[in-house]
């Protein structure tokens, strides 16, 4: 079986992408998503999700603080997005 890839990479880069702010999810961009894609996609963000949130950082300091709360929030909203996606396709994730 072939990965699945969204815009030329795999679906775990899209993922760190997402975390990053350089891949934005929306409705649109997951209307061709199979489901299997919809489902390995969640797997991915909450992965990424639990990587940033065992990240280490100084809590002192200001712009590493500002940084992991910017990345989880990119990440909760996509997959509440995504959540949404699926709920409304009837897919269950």
């Amino acid at each position: 079986m072939a990965e699945d890839q969204i815009r030329g990479k795999s679906i775990q880069a899209a993922a760190k992408d997402v975390a990053n702010g350089f891949f934005i999810v929306n409705p649109l961009t997951l209307k061709k998503f199979t489901p299997e894609m919809l489902k390995g996609f969640h797997q991915h963000l909450q992965k990424v999700q639990r990587e940033v949130r065992n990240e280490r950082f100084d809590s002192h300091d200001f712009n590493s603080t500002r940084n992991r709360n910017m990345r989880l929030q990119r990440l909760h909203q996509a997959l509440s997005i995504l959540e949404h996606t699926a709920k409304e396709r009837r897919v269950s994730l």
